[in-house]
């Protein structure tokens, strides 16, 4: 019996919603990077990237767990001297929830070129409402 590789071109791949009301950021990053790699297929190989979609929705009613919100930051750098910037979790999860969600899942992403390419599949939405109604998404308990 041979080992069967699977090639990029050959994987199917669905859409999923998680939905973040109630549950902690960092659980609804580790699933949402979980499905984005394809960790949950029998087919899961690291090398190539068959992963599927994966469409965060509620991303203002996630919580922070702890004093989060008030100790934990946002730290970026410009470029330019004297550029690093920060930012309270308490102001990114009532302004820019969205984008603090993407922030955590990408942390838990492969930091190379398929990292990038599983990130692209990502959506992340404040509210209940997303605009992939079409692809049929299948939604996620957890």
């Amino acid at each position: 019996m041979a080992t069967t590789m699977p090639k990029a071109s050959e994987v199917e791949r669905k859409w999923y919603v998680l939905n973040a009301t109630g549950k902690p950021l960092g659980r609804v990053a580790a699933k949402a990077a979980h499905l984005l790699r394809g960790k949950h297929k029998p087919i899961f190989t690291p090398h190539v990237d068959c992963g599927d979609y994966v469409i965060v929705i509620n991303c203002d009613k996630a919580v922070l767990t702890g004093n989060k919100l008030e100790d934990k930051y946002y730290y970026w750098h410009t470029g330019w001297i004297g550029g690093l910037k920060k930012t309270q979790y308490k102001v990114m999860m009532t302004e820019k929830s969205d984008e603090a969600m993407m922030i955590a899942i990408k942390g838990m992403l492969p930091h190379n070129t398929q990292g990038a390419n599983q990130l692209k599949r990502l959506r992340t939405y404040k509210g209940a409402e997303h605009k992939q109604t079409a692809q049929k998404p299948e939604t996620v308990e957890f």
